[in-house]
């Protein structure tokens, strides 16, 4: 492992200025600004951004980047952001955002998990001021390995716990979705109530104070209570530890601001885009105080707390509390006006068995959490050895796709993808007793035997979980012309169980997409279950 310059190993430059509004089209290419790095990276396709047609780059001489182009910001405040991304397909870029095209002495992935070990943004002398230039980020040293090969196993390996890693947040964020469609499904839109609740003023039901004007001359770095602000706040609810900005307090403290564990918050203050009206659970009990930026909700009459929580992460509910915000620089709100919002009020039985089930889904988000935060101590472990020449590389596999595309071949070891025609070909067999289709258990058989043929139809294809269950509904559809059956989360999930407990016993197998950073399953070909 030796230490090179960038540019010794990739062509650096940067991109051209924006288009006007009125020069982007509903089709074209896809124009990256460096405020575009951010959803990127969250997984929004670039074809989601302003598109640029083939006669307005012409006109604006604009440069059509390849696909694989290494990008990250080069002034202003995201270049401190340390984001750094990689084109999936060819695009125009702007001239804020600093290009890599790497040659053939460097494996491209390679390349982009190394700068995210190593960002750019070291290269910033005034924070005040973020800016670096080309001919610094030129002369940046990275350490790169003399063997392409070992390049490739390193980024193969750093990739498929990086594909692990998004899986798991993508199942966080699907366990999120699944609770606003429970609350909606249980309570409808609490501001609409079309479910005919009765109706009264949040007020009624809760009351809400201003924490304490904390004196800022007993803040320190360590100390006996944790302050709470907006700044420990995720938009859509849950606790944020701020690590070295975070304040503790160590003067005298009325009894009343000690917060205990299940209190909830609200930002009383717009700290960060999307933040007013977001609420926060206590984690614990007798650690934390809250400032004046925020409001302690205390129940005036029986309600449950978790049905409060969900009832402020509500879209409706966060609309009207922004429209009644006020404020120049940083908009604000007050306890009187969140108070005054009228929504619908269900049974104190209903919330209660919402908080059931919100607690059995918080249990498998611990879960996740915990798995999460193991992935990515692993990710950062790994590549912390892999960057100083400390990992036995001869134990890893060099994948013969990522060595063909880097030497401009093609190859056929990945997994192929069914397209929607030839997954509308395959037939899924008519079970002996349609009147089982009615029962659970019965749709279970049939999905059973489904999967089956499903698999073996396959062939060597990678297998789709939705894919699958799209073509069970239609057949079942087909069969059961009178108000037929819908498949859920729970046949989603036994599909789920079904699909690894096959993988344990061989019946499938895994292969990994490295260009979608994602996990491909795959059949056996005449398989079985």
């Amino acid at each position: 492992m030796k230490k090179v310059t960038v540019h010794s190993i990739a062509s650096v430059s940067a991109g051209q200025g924006a288009p006007k509004k009125n020069e982007f089209s509903e089709q074209g290419t896809p124009f990256i600004r460096a405020g575009s790095l951010e959803d990127l990276l969250a997984g929004k396709s670039e074809a989601g951004f302003e598109l640029v047609s083939e006669e307005t780059a012409k006109k604006r001489k604009l440069k059509l980047y390849p696909k694989g182009s290494i990008l990250f910001a080069k002034s202003g405040v995201s270049a401190t952001k340390g984001r750094i991304y990689a084109l999936q397909s060819p695009a125009y870029v702007v001239s804020h955002l600093a290009i890599l095209i790497p040659n053939d002495k460097i494996h491209g992935e390679y390349l982009r998990l190394v700068l995210n070990q190593f960002p750019p943004s070291r290269l910033i002398k005034d924070s005040a001021y973020p800016a670096i230039s080309l001919e610094e980020i030129k002369k940046y040293k990275i350490p790169v390995p003399e063997e392409l090969d070992d390049q490739i196993r390193i980024a193969h390996l750093l990739g498929k716990v990086e594909g692990l890693i998004a899986r798991r947040k993508q199942h966080l964020q699907q366990l999120d979705e699944l609770l606003k469609s429970v609350f909606l499904e249980m309570f409808g839109d609490p501001v609409r109530n079309e479910k005919g609740w009765s109706e009264c003023n949040l007020g009624v039901i809760i009351k809400i104070k201003h924490g304490f004007a904390f004196k800022s001359e007993f803040f320190q770095n360590s100390g006996p209570f944790v302050l709470l602000t907006p700044g420990n706040f995720f938009e859509k609810g849950g606790f944020r530890d701020r690590g070295d900005r975070q304040k503790y307090y160590v003067g005298e403290t009325p009894q009343e601001y000690i917060l205990n564990k299940g209190d909830l918050l609200i930002a009383m203050t717009e700290q960060a885009p999307g933040l007013l009206g977001s609420p926060l659970i206590v984690p614990e009990s007798n650690l934390y105080l809250h400032n004046q930026r925020l409001g302690l909700v205390k129940a005036k009459k029986t309600i449950q707390p978790l049905f409060l929580f969900h009832l402020f992460n509500q879209k409706s509910i966060r609309k009207i509390i922004h429209s009644k915000a006020t404020g120049a620089k940083v908009r604000h709100t007050s306890p009187a006006k969140i108070e005054s919002i009228v929504i619908g009020y269900p049974p104190i039985n209903l919330q209660n068995l919402f908080a059931a089930i919100v607690e059995k889904v918080e249990t498998i988000k611990s879960q996740y959490q915990q798995s999460l935060a193991e992935l990515e101590n692993l990710y950062g472990a790994l590549s912390q050895k892999a960057f100083k020449g400390e990992l036995d590389l001869s134990r890893v596999p060099l994948v013969k796709k990522e060595r063909d595309e880097q030497q401009g071949k093609e190859s056929d070891v990945k997994a192929e993808e069914m397209t929607e025609e030839e997954t509308r070909s395959i037939e899924l067999p008519e079970p002996a007793d349609l009147g089982s289709l009615a029962k659970t258990t019965g749709r279970r058989d049939a999905l059973e035997n489904w999967l089956a043929s499903y698999l073996a139809q396959l062939g060597g294809k990678a297998f789709d979980v939705g894919q699958f269950m799209q073509q069970a509904q239609l057949k079942l559809d087909e069969l059961i012309e009178d108000e037929p059956p819908e498949l859920g989360v729970d046949e989603y999930d036994w599909i789920k169980e079904r699909v690894f407990q096959l993988l344990e016993n061989g019946q499938m197998t895994q292969d990994y997409d490295d260009d979608k950073n994602r996990v491909l399953i795959k059949g056996q070909g005449n398989s079985q279950s």
